[in-house]
């Protein structure tokens, strides 16, 4: 699945987010909308990751779904 794909099915797709990243609020999920520059942000400031990690998890996702 690529992220243009991700965007399209975000709302089928937020509960597997909040089951990967659990210190995602509804509001932070509901904020990124899908949009991936927006969802690294906010794993960034959940979870204290650098943008490279944060690039890194959204990689690992988007491949497992």
């Amino acid at each position: 699945m690529n992220w243009d794909q991700i965007e399209g099915k975000w709302e089928q797709l937020v509960g597997k987010a909040k089951e990967k990243w659990g210190e995602l609020t509804d509001d932070d999920l509901t904020v990124a909308a899908g949009k991936r520059d927006q969802l690294a942000g906010k794993l960034q400031e959940r979870y204290g990751y650098t943008k490279e990690q944060a690039e890194k998890e959204l990689d690992d996702w988007m491949n497992s779904n």
